[in-house]
């Protein structure tokens, strides 16, 4: 990390965490993700060793905490009190990039498992069905791939192998498709409408389907930042 010098508040704060993957790391121990598996999954780009390096960084200066995993095995990764004041910071990066870089956006390039890993973590348990529930995911394009998630006991699972479990919902769509009702740009229902998002199954659960997820924490914002972009062209057509 470059030494900004300790005369400016804002120069303080970006030796902590300024560097290309420390915000992405944060954003993971908000949303949730606690250990190194499931951090290094959700930031496709980044490998193994500059992870390592990355979080032995935000320890030494405070961010965050390591705890030995109730497993046995291995060590969870927790926010300190300072990183958790890191919170508001990165939501709102989130809600600048929406406002300020909007044209940029090029949701549909997520990969099929990038996505399904994002949306695994943004759950609404309380929603959930009483009994165990497996979503069987059809990503038809651009890389065809079948992902499983199964819900239970207020957490989700995700199976890149069938689990062995009965299916109960059967989802089929187009990974963009999928990324744009996560990001925002367009609803769960509208989708459905348009017959790019097909679900099959019992019509009480694919009705429920949408309320088990809370979508992207920036989806509010960019549904508004998208109905001004669309309003604005309409004015510029007419």
């Amino acid at each position: 990390m470059a030494d900004y010098g300790r005369y400016c508040p804002v120069a303080m704060a970006s030796e902590v965490i300024a560097d290309r993957w420390s915000p992405l790391i944060v954003r993971e121990l908000v949303l949730g993700n606690t250990r190194f598996n499931d951090i290094a999954r959700a930031m496709p780009g980044i490998s193994r060793s500059l992870l390592v390096q990355r979080l032995r960084h935000l320890e030494r200066n405070g961010v965050l905490q390591t705890w030995p995993s109730p497993s046995g095995h291995g060590r969870e990764y927790h926010l300190t009190p300072a990183g958790r004041d890191l919170e508001r910071v990165i939501h709102s990066l989130g809600r600048w990039a929406v406002e300020w870089l909007f044209d940029d956006f090029e949701p549909e390039t997520v990969e099929a498992t990038t996505l399904m890993w994002w949306m695994h973590r943004r759950v609404d348990p309380e929603q959930f069905p009483p009994v165990r529930t497996v979503v069987e995911w059809r990503h038809t394009a651009p890389d065809p791939q079948t992902i499983w998630f199964v819900l239970e006991r207020g957490a989700v699972s995700v199976c890149v192998q069938h689990p062995g479990f009965e299916v109960d919902l059967v989802v089929t769509m187009t990974t963009p498709d999928l990324a744009s009702v996560f990001q925002g740009y367009r609803r769960w229902k509208e989708a459905v409408d348009a017959g790019l998002i097909t679900v099959e199954g019992p019509p009480r659960l694919a009705a429920a389907l949408p309320k088990w997820f809370l979508w992207s924490p920036w989806a509010e914002q960019t549904r508004e930042r998208a109905r001004r972009t669309e309003a604005s062209a309409g004015r510029r057509a007419s």
